[in-house]
């Protein structure tokens, strides 16, 4: 077997494990948040507004000063609701588990042992160079 159809199995077996599925039930979870949506939006919009205005010749700075403690706010609304912290949490998850595939990738194609590649403990960067050691 090739390894495209390999790495195509891999994927297939990545969403099962149970940090994808926990990504999955937090993205449901926010995309169902009404509020939540509707903040989005109006961040989304109120940025929008803002790249406006700084576009302008004619700059409103109490315009510009207004839109952004508007986008703070809003911003801050966000990161602060229950399912966009669980599932900005349950990223997290995701992203380390990548990363340790990654790293595991890495290590084949530098011509290194896959089997002894541990989970990184920070998050991996994809790099050797800057990395302080994964195996």
């Amino acid at each position: 077997m090739d390894s495209i159809e390999l790495f195509k199995k891999a994927a297939v077996a990545l969403q099962t494990d149970e940090r994808y599925l926990a990504l999955d039930a937090a993205r449901k979870a926010s995309d169902q948040d009404e509020e939540l949506q509707k903040m989005i939006g109006e961040f989304n919009l109120a940025r929008l507004d803002l790249n406006n205005e700084i576009g302008k010749d004619d700059r409103d700075e109490e315009k510009l000063a207004s839109l952004n403690d508007k986008i703070n706010k809003l911003y801050a609304d966000i990161m602060a609701n229950d399912k966009m912290v669980a599932y900005n949490e349950a990223k997290a998850g995701v992203e380390a588990l990548i990363g340790h595939i990654d790293a595991i990738i890495n290590t084949a194609m530098n011509g290194g042992d896959p089997m002894t590649v541990e989970a990184p403990q920070q998050g991996c960067t994809g790099s050797c160079s800057s990395c302080g050691g994964c195996h």
